[in-house]
Protein backbone atom coordinates (compact mmCIF):
# COMPACT_ATOMS: atom_id res chain seq x y z
CA UNK A 1 0.00 0.00 0.00
CA UNK A 2 2.66 2.49 1.02
CA UNK A 3 4.82 2.21 -2.88
CA UNK A 4 1.18 2.75 -4.47
CA UNK A 5 -0.10 5.72 -2.65
CA UNK A 6 3.76 6.81 -2.92
CA UNK A 7 3.68 6.63 -6.74
CA UNK A 8 0.26 8.32 -6.78
CA UNK A 9 1.91 11.15 -5.63
CA UNK A 10 4.67 11.27 -8.36
CA UNK A 11 7.28 9.68 -6.93
CA UNK A 12 9.90 6.89 -8.24
CA UNK A 13 9.72 3.39 -6.70
CA UNK A 14 12.27 0.79 -6.36
CA UNK A 15 10.12 -2.19 -4.56
CA UNK A 16 12.18 -4.43 -2.47
CA UNK A 17 10.82 -8.43 -1.55
CA UNK A 18 12.28 -11.55 -0.56
CA UNK A 19 9.22 -12.97 -2.48
CA UNK A 20 9.40 -12.22 -6.12
CA UNK A 21 6.35 -13.11 -7.14
CA UNK A 22 4.58 -10.67 -4.82
CA UNK A 23 7.24 -8.05 -5.75
CA UNK A 24 6.71 -7.77 -9.22
CA UNK A 25 3.00 -8.17 -9.02
CA UNK A 26 2.83 -4.97 -6.82
CA UNK A 27 5.26 -3.06 -9.32
CA UNK A 28 2.41 -4.16 -12.34
CA UNK A 29 -0.04 -2.39 -9.96
CA UNK A 30 1.87 0.65 -9.43
CA UNK A 31 2.76 1.14 -13.29
CA UNK A 32 5.43 3.27 -14.65
CA UNK A 33 8.39 4.48 -13.01
CA UNK A 34 8.16 1.36 -10.23
CA UNK A 35 11.01 -1.52 -10.82
CA UNK A 36 11.08 -4.82 -8.72
CA UNK A 37 14.42 -5.81 -7.13
CA UNK A 38 14.60 -9.45 -4.81
CA UNK A 39 16.35 -7.92 -1.50
CA UNK A 40 17.36 -10.32 1.41
CA UNK A 41 17.59 -7.51 4.17
CA UNK A 42 19.73 -9.60 6.09
CA UNK A 43 22.18 -9.19 3.36
CA UNK A 44 24.73 -6.11 3.01
CA UNK A 45 25.99 -7.25 -0.78
CA UNK A 46 22.01 -7.10 -1.33
CA UNK A 47 21.35 -3.77 -0.16
CA UNK A 48 24.32 -2.54 -2.29
CA UNK A 49 23.15 -3.75 -5.39
CA UNK A 50 19.60 -2.37 -4.45
CA UNK A 51 21.01 1.41 -3.67
CA UNK A 52 23.38 1.35 -6.94
CA UNK A 53 20.14 0.24 -9.24
CA UNK A 54 18.28 2.60 -8.00
CA UNK A 55 20.73 5.61 -8.28
CA UNK A 56 21.26 4.16 -11.98
CA UNK A 57 17.31 4.23 -12.65
CA UNK A 58 16.33 7.22 -10.80
CA UNK A 59 19.69 8.87 -9.44
CA UNK A 60 20.41 9.03 -5.62
CA UNK A 61 17.66 8.05 -2.95
CA UNK A 62 15.37 10.38 -1.14
CA UNK A 63 13.05 7.89 0.99
CA UNK A 64 13.72 4.43 2.55
CA UNK A 65 11.06 2.55 3.93
CA UNK A 66 12.33 -0.50 6.28
CA UNK A 67 9.38 -2.43 6.48
CA UNK A 68 10.61 -6.07 6.22
CA UNK A 69 9.88 -7.91 9.45
CA UNK A 70 9.13 -11.57 10.82
CA UNK A 71 7.01 -12.37 14.24
CA UNK A 72 7.59 -15.21 16.06
CA UNK A 73 5.34 -15.65 19.31
CA UNK A 74 6.82 -18.36 21.75
CA UNK A 75 7.38 -19.21 25.75
CA UNK A 76 10.55 -18.25 26.76
CA UNK A 77 10.81 -21.77 26.95
CA UNK A 78 10.02 -22.59 23.28
CA UNK A 79 11.87 -20.11 21.57
CA UNK A 80 14.89 -21.33 19.94
CA UNK A 81 18.30 -20.05 18.95
CA UNK A 82 17.34 -20.24 15.60
CA UNK A 83 13.67 -18.37 15.99
CA UNK A 84 16.03 -15.51 17.62
CA UNK A 85 18.44 -15.13 15.68
CA UNK A 86 16.18 -14.98 12.20
CA UNK A 87 13.92 -12.23 14.34
CA UNK A 88 16.93 -10.56 14.51
CA UNK A 89 18.40 -10.89 11.18
CA UNK A 90 15.46 -9.66 9.40
CA UNK A 91 13.80 -7.20 11.98
CA UNK A 92 16.87 -5.56 13.40
CA UNK A 93 19.81 -6.26 11.32
CA UNK A 94 17.89 -5.94 8.17
CA UNK A 95 17.08 -2.19 9.09
CA UNK A 96 20.41 -1.48 10.06
CA UNK A 97 22.13 -2.78 7.17
CA UNK A 98 19.35 -0.32 4.80
CA UNK A 99 19.90 2.98 6.68
CA UNK A 100 23.87 2.17 6.93
CA UNK A 101 24.06 1.82 3.02
CA UNK A 102 21.13 4.53 2.02
CA UNK A 103 22.94 6.87 3.78
CA UNK A 104 25.53 7.64 1.16
CA UNK A 105 23.01 8.27 -1.43
CA UNK A 106 20.76 10.39 0.54
CA UNK A 107 23.64 12.53 1.49
CA UNK A 108 24.34 13.03 -2.57
CA UNK A 109 20.46 13.96 -2.53
CA UNK A 110 21.36 16.79 -0.14
CA UNK A 111 17.91 15.60 1.48
CA UNK A 112 16.21 11.90 3.22
CA UNK A 113 13.90 10.25 4.72
CA UNK A 114 14.07 7.59 7.01
CA UNK A 115 10.50 5.09 7.72
CA UNK A 116 11.57 2.66 9.84
CA UNK A 117 8.64 0.23 10.81
CA UNK A 118 8.92 -0.90 14.29
CA UNK A 119 5.73 -1.75 16.85
CA UNK A 120 4.03 -1.36 19.74
CA UNK A 121 6.19 -3.67 21.24
CA UNK A 122 9.08 -1.52 20.55
CA UNK A 123 7.71 0.84 22.94
CA UNK A 124 6.34 -2.04 25.64
CA UNK A 125 6.19 -5.94 25.57
CA UNK A 126 3.92 -8.80 26.07
CA UNK A 127 4.51 -12.25 26.88
CA UNK A 128 5.54 -14.95 24.39
CA UNK A 129 6.77 -11.51 22.26
CA UNK A 130 10.19 -11.73 23.44
CA UNK A 131 12.40 -11.88 20.15
CA UNK A 132 10.06 -9.94 18.75
CA UNK A 133 10.00 -7.14 21.01
CA UNK A 134 14.02 -7.48 21.56
CA UNK A 135 14.59 -6.64 17.86
CA UNK A 136 11.48 -3.69 18.12
CA UNK A 137 13.05 -2.41 20.77
CA UNK A 138 15.79 -1.89 18.79
CA UNK A 139 14.74 -0.59 16.10
CA UNK A 140 13.42 2.42 18.38
CA UNK A 141 16.73 3.03 19.98
CA UNK A 142 18.53 2.47 16.30
CA UNK A 143 16.36 5.34 14.69
CA UNK A 144 16.59 7.77 17.83
CA UNK A 145 20.32 7.73 17.48
CA UNK A 146 20.11 7.68 13.38
CA UNK A 147 18.15 11.19 13.50
CA UNK A 148 20.97 12.46 16.10
CA UNK A 149 23.52 11.66 13.95
CA UNK A 150 22.33 12.19 10.37
CA UNK A 151 20.08 15.68 10.91
CA UNK A 152 22.98 17.82 10.15
CA UNK A 153 23.01 16.54 6.35
CA UNK A 154 19.25 17.16 6.31
CA UNK A 155 18.06 13.41 6.30
CA UNK A 156 15.15 13.04 8.99
CA UNK A 157 14.64 9.32 10.46
CA UNK A 158 11.48 8.60 12.29
CA UNK A 159 9.61 5.25 13.33
CA UNK A 160 6.05 4.05 13.32
CA UNK A 161 4.84 1.77 16.00
CA UNK A 162 1.54 -0.17 14.62
CA UNK A 163 -0.75 -2.63 16.71
CA UNK A 164 -2.12 -5.11 15.23
CA UNK A 165 -2.51 -4.70 11.56
CA UNK A 166 -4.78 -6.66 8.74
CA UNK A 167 -1.94 -8.44 7.17
CA UNK A 168 -0.71 -11.60 5.85
CA UNK A 169 1.90 -12.19 9.21
CA UNK A 170 -1.09 -11.65 11.47
CA UNK A 171 -2.74 -14.27 9.84
CA UNK A 172 -0.17 -17.39 10.77
CA UNK A 173 -1.49 -19.63 13.38
CA UNK A 174 0.25 -18.48 16.70
CA UNK A 175 0.47 -14.72 15.71
CA UNK A 176 -2.98 -15.20 15.26
CA UNK A 177 -3.45 -16.86 18.49
CA UNK A 178 -1.65 -14.25 20.07
CA UNK A 179 -3.50 -10.99 18.50
CA UNK A 180 -7.16 -13.21 19.12
CA UNK A 181 -6.29 -12.25 22.77
CA UNK A 182 -5.18 -8.40 22.44
CA UNK A 183 -7.64 -7.38 20.00
CA UNK A 184 -9.95 -6.82 23.18
CA UNK A 185 -8.12 -5.05 24.89
CA UNK A 186 -7.75 -2.14 21.80
CA UNK A 187 -9.96 0.93 23.21
CA UNK A 188 -11.30 1.19 19.36
CA UNK A 189 -12.20 -2.86 19.61
CA UNK A 190 -10.69 -3.55 15.84
CA UNK A 191 -7.39 -4.25 13.97
CA UNK A 192 -6.12 -1.20 11.68
CA UNK A 193 -6.66 -1.47 7.76
CA UNK A 194 -2.69 -1.15 6.15
CA UNK A 195 -3.58 1.93 4.92
CA UNK A 196 -3.90 3.49 8.41
CA UNK A 197 -0.62 2.57 8.90
CA UNK A 198 0.83 3.56 5.29
CA UNK A 199 -0.90 7.24 5.38
CA UNK A 200 1.39 7.81 8.37
CA UNK A 201 4.30 6.56 6.45
CA UNK A 202 3.59 8.88 3.59
CA UNK A 203 3.20 11.59 5.77
CA UNK A 204 6.67 10.66 6.84
CA UNK A 205 8.50 10.16 4.01
CA UNK A 206 7.15 13.66 2.65
CA UNK A 207 7.79 16.92 3.14
CA UNK A 208 4.93 17.79 5.28
CA UNK A 209 6.94 16.46 8.19
CA UNK A 210 9.76 18.51 7.34
CA UNK A 211 10.62 18.98 10.83
CA UNK A 212 10.27 15.35 12.59
CA UNK A 213 12.72 13.34 13.66
CA UNK A 214 13.86 10.92 15.95
CA UNK A 215 10.52 10.42 16.72
CA UNK A 216 8.04 7.18 17.54
CA UNK A 217 4.36 7.76 15.76
CA UNK A 218 1.82 5.36 17.54
CA UNK A 219 -1.04 3.75 15.07
CA UNK A 220 -2.59 1.39 17.63
CA UNK A 221 -5.93 2.12 18.28
CA UNK A 222 -5.29 3.36 21.85
CA UNK A 223 -3.45 -0.19 22.32
CA UNK A 224 -0.72 0.95 24.75
CA UNK A 225 -2.89 4.40 26.14
CA UNK A 226 -2.97 2.89 29.59
CA UNK A 227 0.74 1.73 29.91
Amino acid sequence: MPCTQIRGGGAKVVVTDINETAGKALVEEIGENAVFMKLDVSKSANWEEVIALTEEKFGPVTVLVNNAGVGIFKTLDQLTEADFRLTFEIDELGVFLGMKTVVSSMKKAGIGSIVNISSVDGLVSAPTAIAYSASKHAVTGMTKGAAAELGQFNIRVNSVHPGIIETPMAEQGDVYEYIKQLEKDIPLRRTAKPEEVSNLVIYLASDDSSYSTGSQFVVDGGMISDL
